[in-house]
């Protein structure tokens, strides 16, 4: 993880219950860990769906540890994909109203630091149920204990800390709209179910609350079934809008892990995935296919070169495919920067015509670059993105708008009267989050990042790209 020493003391939270709720020494914490992991056993499924959020217990591991892992486990695929958590926990140590935030640059572990979302907290400040506490983190276990599980499932992540209170599920349910994101960032709520009963009465109580949780409903779950019940009720009131899918993967007590059975606490895991992702649309084009494409976008820009003009294709037999109509959009980079992108948002000659001529474009026609020059010729990459038809999306607005997105899947096309842009696919990768996805967009069209308009269109696409 990050380097301890690049933060100054008082901007690192130190671990409070290391040694107490989960091992102190690096060493051993990865090895438990890891060990609880590895006793979990995946079933195989072919959801298209992703897992964006999770629910998981906070006791000490010896306790808790097998039921938090057998929903971590689940994790270890999203490694490459989760960048960010929002971590939210009940508040045991200090009473307060409301959400609180640390000031802090980042929280320490035995496994090393985690550093914060400042950016995000900063954002989320702005709601009046968010308050700047360090002292109601100090010593709070229910964020902390998962620190090592999200540590040795992820790698590298950035974390927004919420330490929740006497909140209301609106205000819970309020922030997490705000940092939902994409896939790249995990909602990681934090709660133990039922506590200090017998343990049949036990297993009865937290069966009813996992079904609640499972069946969305947010009013059948208080403090004393889940002490974590008012993150979780936020978290199901988000679900409730958003149509997501909760599934209980592990229900025990401490009775069945490691304490006796007079009085128990229970525990609880749950994976919470994003409906309907629909997966990538399939290739259309094969690599010969693709290849004669690329071809013909070099061999429009050498013509470029040489006459200044676009090539005549016009003489050459081409295959069907290619003499259909179509749409794309030629992209020409240097050592990976862009050196300009030119395209058609709808098909309105011949997919082979439409790649030549946006391939001459976008070397001698693309305002934002002097034309290209034979030496740049000489490290120049081409790449090629063709368009499926756009879809125009009926949206109420745009919080609506932000639900029906979908990340690494759609390009999108926004128009308001006479102003229009359009962001491929490909731009998932440098604005991973819908919000900051929808921004930009918006500055590209010449409109301020926070306007909206009811005569807003909005229409989506796919691409199949190639370089």
């Amino acid at each position: 993880m990050n380097d301890p020493q690049n933060m100054s003391a008082p901007s690192v939270r130190p671990p409070a219950v290391a040694g107490q709720f989960y091992p102190g020494d690096a060493a051993t914490l990865g090895q438990t860990v890891d060990d609880f992991l590895d006793q979990v056993s995946l079933a195989q499924d072919d959801r298209v769906s992703w897992l964006k959020a999770i629910i998981a217990p906070h006791a000490g591991y010896v306790y808790s540890g097998p039921v938090a892992a057998s929903v971590y486990a689940c994790l270890r695929a999203a490694k490459d994909t989760v960048q960010r958590v929002i971590l939210l926990g009940p508040a045991h140590r200090v009473a307060f109203r409301g959400m609180a935030v640390p000031s802090v640059a980042g929280f320490d572990t035995p496994l090393g630091v985690v550093p914060l979302d400042t950016q995000a907290i900063e954002q989320i400040k702005s709601c009046s149920s968010v308050i700047i506490s360090d002292e109601a983190h100090a010593q709070e276990h229910s964020l902390e204990v998962h620190l090592p599980f999200l540590q040795r499932v992820l790698g590298e992540f950035s974390l927004v800390p919420i330490c929740v209170g006497d909140a209301r599920p609106e205000d819970v349910a309020q922030v997490l709209e705000m940092l939902w994101g994409g896939p790249e960032t995990l909602v990681v709520i934090s709660t133990d179910l039922s506590h200090y009963h017998a343990y049949d009465e036990a297993r009865l109580l937290d069966q009813a609350t996992a079904q609640a949780i499972t069946d969305c409903r947010a009013d059948n779950v208080s403090t004393h079934g889940a002490c974590g019940g008012r993150p979780v009720n936020g978290l199901l009131k988000v679900a409730q809008i958003r149509g997501l899918k909760i599934t209980l993967l592990d229900l025990r007590n401490s009775g069945d892990t490691a304490g006796s059975k007079d009085r128990v606490v229970g525990y609880a895991s749950f994976r919470v995935d994003e409906p309907d992702v629909e997966v990538k649309p399939a290739a259309v084009y094969d690599s010969a296919q693709r290849q004669i494409m690329i071809d013909v976008a070099r061999q429009a820009i050498e013509h470029g070169l040489e006459t200044g003009k676009p090539p005549d294709l016009s003489a050459t037999d081409w295959p069907g495919w290619a003499q259909q109509s179509g749409a794309a959009f030629v992209t020409l980079e240097i050592d990976g920067k862009l050196r300009g992108c030119i395209g058609s948002l709808a098909a309105h000659r011949t997919l082979i015509n439409d790649v030549a001529e946006n391939a001459f474009a976008a070397a001698f026609r693309d305002p934002r670059f002097a034309n290209l020059s034979g030496q740049e010729y000489e490290h120049l990459d081409i790449g090629i993105s063709v368009l499926s038809e756009p879809e125009p999306l009926n949206i109420s607005g745009e919080a609506d708008l932000l639900t029906k997105m979908r990340p690494g899947i759609d390009g999108l096309i926004l128009q308001s009267g006479s102003r229009r842009g359009t962001f491929l696919p490909q731009v998932w990768e440098q604005l991973p989050t819908k919000s900051s996805f929808l921004t930009h967009l918006k500055t590209k069209a010449g409109l301020a990042t926070d306007y909206w308009s009811d005569d807003i269109r909005i229409w989506r696409y796919t691409t199949e790209s190639f370089k």
